[in-house]
C-alpha cells in the first residue's frame, strides 16, 4: 500500500509499505478515507524529534473498516468510524479513570500511545491506504453511514478534542473571557470550544493575518503580537483586570516578535500575566521532554524559564497534557450531527494522498493561506 514516509528532516515521500492485516482478535483494519496533517507532525518533519527515517505519519484518521477480528464486539465489516489518535486499551487503571491519553498498556515503559508519532509506541500511522487499529471497540468511533461530515468528523481525531480540552483545562464557562494564545488549528478549536461553552469574549492572539481572519470570522477579538503586546491589549481591552482563563495552543516553538527567534517559556508567562487572579490555564500546546533543535542547553533538555514566583502570587491553576480524546469525541461528533458544530472551517487544502510532500512543505511554511491540510488516499 501506499503510506507517508519519514526520510529526514524536511523530507517525506509517499512509498509502497506492507499493508497492515490483523495481528489480534480485538484488531480491525481500516481503509483510511481522510487523514489530516497535524502540527505535532511537523515537530517531526522538521527533525526536532528521534524519528528514524522509515516511520509511517499520521494520527488523525479516518475510514472504513474492511477486516475485523474475532473478538470485536461492537463493530463491522463497511462501519465507517473515526479513530482517537491517542490508542488505548480501555482496562487499565488510567483507562478506566477516563484517562486514555495515559493508557498503560499500549506503549511498554511509558505512559500514553498514538499512531504514526515516535515514542508513542508501535502503532503505524495512517497517513496511507491502510490502518490497523487495536482494541478496535475502544479505539473507533462509529459515524454516520452516509459519507457525510467527512472534514468534520476526521477533525474528531485529534484537533477538535485537544481545543476543547484546553477549554476543559482552563474550566471555561458561561460568560468567562478567554484568551487563547495561537490561531493554528489547535488554537483555532480552542477558540470555537470557548464559543461553544458560552464564553462572553474570546482573545486570540498570532500575527498570522489568515489565521486571525478566521478567528475573527468566528467571533473571536483577534489580537496581532506583532503589532503590539498582546498582554497589554487584552489588560487595556479587559479594563485592567484580565481574563478568567487562558489557553496556550502554541507550545515550545513560542516566538516573540522583537526577538524573532524562539523562547520556548514565551506563551506561559504571557499567559500568567493575562489572566487574572486565582484564573486558570490550559495547555494543551505541546512542550517536548526533549528538544535537540531547542535554543539553549534548557530547551534542549525540555526545561523551561517559567514565572512560578507569579502564578503563585496570582493564585492561578495550570493543567497541562495531551486531550483524553475519547471523553470528547462522542459529545462532539453529535454536535456536529446535530448542526451546532462544523469544525472544518479550519480546513485549507484537501489533496490526494500523492501530494504529501508538497502539503507537508506548505503546511510547515504556512503557505498560500495554509492552516489545515486533510489527505485522501
Amino acid at each position: 500500500m501506499k503510506a507517508v514516509v519519514y526520510q529526514e528532516p524536511f523530507a517525506v515521500a509517499v512509498e509502497e509499505v506492507d499493508r497492515p492485516g490483523l495481528r489480534h482478535p480485538a484488531d480491525v483494519v481500516v481503509r483510511v478515507t481522510s487523514t489530516a496533517i497535524c502540527g505535532s507532525d511537523l515537530h517531526m518533519y522538521e527533525g526536532r524529534t528521534a524519528a528514524q527515517p522509515g516511520i509511517v505519519f499520521g494520527h488523525e484518521n479516518l475510514g472504513i473498516i474492511e477486516e475485523v477480528g474475532s473478538g470485536v464486539l461492537g463493530l463491522g465489516r463497511g462501519d465507517r468510524v473515526v479513530m482517537p489518535f491517542n490508542v488505548s486499551c480501555g482496562a487499565c487503571a488510567n483507562c478506566q479513570a477516563g484517562n486514555t491519553a495515559f493508557c498503560l498498556v499500549v506503549n511498554p515503559g511509558s505512559a500514553g500511545g498514538a499512531y504514526g508519532y515516535v515514542g508513542m509506541g508501535p502503532h503505524q500511522g495512517g497517513q496511507a491506504e491502510y490502518l490497523r487499529v487495536p482494541f478496535a471497540d475502544v479505539n473507533c468511533l462509529p459515524l454516520p453511514a452516509d459519507g457525510s461530515h467527512e472534514s468534520d468528523f476526521v477533525l474528531l481525531a485529534d484537533i477538535f478534542p485537544t481545543g476543547y480540552h484546553g477549554c476543559e483545562l482552563a474550566g471555561v464557562g458561561p460568560g468567562d473571557v478567554v484568551a487563547v494564545y495561537g490561531a493554528g488549528p489547535v488554537g483555532l478549536m480552542a477558540v470555537y470550544s470557548a464559543l461553544l461553552r458560552g464564553a462572553s469574549r474570546v482573545f486570540c492572539v498570532d500575527q498570522v493575518p489568515e489565521r486571525l481572519a478566521l478567528a475573527d470570522d468566528i467571533g473571536a477579538e483577534p489580537v496581532d503580537f506583532s503589532a503590539a503586546d498582546p498582554v497589554e491589549v487584552i489588560r487595556e481591552r479587559t479594563g485592567g483586570r484580565g481574563t478568567d482563563a487562558g489557553v496556550d495552543a502554541v507550545g515550545y516553538q513560542a516566538r516573540s516578535a522583537e526577538a524573532g527567534g524562539e523562547e520556548p517559556a514565551l506563551v506561559l508567562n504571557s499567559l500568567i500575566e493575562t489572566v487574572r487572579p486565582t484564573g486558570r490555564i490550559g495547555v494543551p500546546g505541546l512542550y517536548l521532554p526533549d528538544d535537540p533543535g531547542g535554543v539553549d542547553e534548557d530547551a534542549r533538555r525540555g526545561l523551561l524559564r517559567v514565572a512560578v514566583g507569579r502564578l503563585f502570587e496570582k493564585g492561578q491553576v495550570i493543567g497541562t497534557g495531551q486531550a483524553n480524546v475519547k471523553r470528547y469525541d462522542r459529545k462532539l461528533r453529535d454536535l456536529i450531527i446535530a448542526g451546532r458544530a462544523e469544525p472544518s472551517f479550519v480546513v485549507s487544502h484537501e489533496l490526494p494522498l500523492t501530494e504529501a510532500p508538497q502539503a507537508y512543505r506548505m503546511f510547515d511554511q504556512r503557505a498560500e493561506g495554509c492552516t489545515k491540510v486533510v489527505l485522501h488516499p
